[in-house]
């Protein structure tokens, strides 16, 4: 039997079976081998329903594409095989004829990808909105800031009574604190300057500087040595995993335990496009979690779960992250809060691009 192949296909990111119209799976590609924890050898040569027993609704959306003559997708299916524990997935049957095959692919996702995929572009669609209105919100407050603390320099001058000069000094140094305000506000519009980067410079860069603000605190390494340099702004990056660590640092009360770790990440969609590799850098904390009202919010502007806090620090974080084309995600419960930064190393290929077949 001639067998179907691609290479093409084999560098997707996601599962893809090919069916010949007799019903048996004629290909599948290295990310299906991963996702169903079989080999080539035990799928090859199978029907459907060998491989995916009890698989009733897979069945009926490949008969559905079959009668119709078009592309269908399944939703919420849930598939198990002799390997794998039960797979929520989402599976689209494309009639397809390649070289001399006819017959039908199967392109499996499995549904949080899709749903992390939503809540990202949300996300950056609401960071965005945010982003704009802080913007021009600071440049309104920044005008009469400095006429404000020029006025009160003034009126010192002319006061004869020395103990009112405690109310001027109270007025610019308030129009201070809003004029830095602001300039944070403003700071992330920095082009940034991507060059060759070791992320373990930042890491240590970041844990020297947490103990010198906070010398009673535990800060764990584990560290993935072969990780290769990423592109990106040194002072952005930089910035960024210090306000996480801070954010962190100020959620323990300066006591507690925090943990820096970097992996490598394989086949991640980032900004709607898949990367074979990026870099993955996780700072995990023991303190008291994010309360669950604020966890949706915990990247707005200005919202803050610490009184006195400006809710600044996480969104120049996310900001940061964005203009790398990276992604910021948080899980939090008591005891645990872990934010994992992820970065490509390479360009990526758009989500649901398919490479050409040969």
């Amino acid at each position: 039997m001639k067998t179907f192949a691609s290479p093409g296909l084999d560098a997707l990111a996601t599962a893809v079976l090919f069916l010949d119209r007799g019903g048996a799976i004629d290909y599948a590609n290295a990310a299906a081998e991963d996702l169903l924890k079989l080999s080539t050898r035990s799928i090859l040569g199978h029907r459907l329903e060998e491989v995916f027993p009890g698989a009733a609704p897979l069945l009926a959306a490949v008969q559905y594409a079959q009668a119709h003559h078009c592309g269908y997708t399944q939703h919420d299916l849930i598939l198990a095989t002799t390997a794998a524990e039960k797979l929520e997935l989402t599976c689209t049957v494309t009639p397809a004829e390649i070289d001399a095959f006819d017959g039908f692919l199967l392109e499996f996702t499995e549904t949080h990808q899709q749903l992390r995929i939503a809540r990202e572009e949300r996300l950056q669609d609401q960071t965005e909105a945010s982003r704009a209105l802080i913007r021009n919100l600071a440049h309104e407050i920044k005008n009469p800031l400095g006429g404000l603390r020029g006025a009160a320099q003034l009126l010192e001058r002319e006061l004869d009574r020395p103990e009112l000069t405690e109310y001027t000094q109270v007025i610019m140094k308030e129009a201070d604190r809003l004029q830095s305000l602001m300039d944070r506000l403003l700071a992330p519009n920095r082009i940034p300057q991507p060059a060759p980067l070791n992320i373990f410079e930042c890491l240590e860069r970041v844990r020297s500087l947490l103990f010198a603000e906070y010398p009673e605190l535990r800060i764990r390494r584990d560290y993935d040595v072969s990780l290769p340099p990423v592109v990106a702004d040194k002072e952005h990056i930089i910035q960024a995993l210090l306000n996480i660590g801070r954010n962190a640092a100020q959620a323990l009360k300066g006591r507690g335990e925090i943990e820096l770790r970097t992996r490598v990440a394989r086949q991640v969609t980032l900004a709607r496009k898949l990367h074979r590799l990026g870099v993955m850098v996780q700072i995990v904390d023991n303190g008291p979690g994010i309360p669950a009202e604020l966890r949706e919010k915990i990247f707005f502007p200005l919202v803050s779960g610490r009184e006195g806090g400006t809710g600044l620090g996480l969104t120049i974080a996310q900001n940061f992250i964005h203009q790398h084309g990276g992604l910021i995600e948080v899980e939090s419960e008591p005891g645990r809060t872990c934010f994992t930064i992820l970065l490509p190393l390479e360009a990526g290929r758009e989500a649901g691009e398919r490479p050409e077949a040969r």
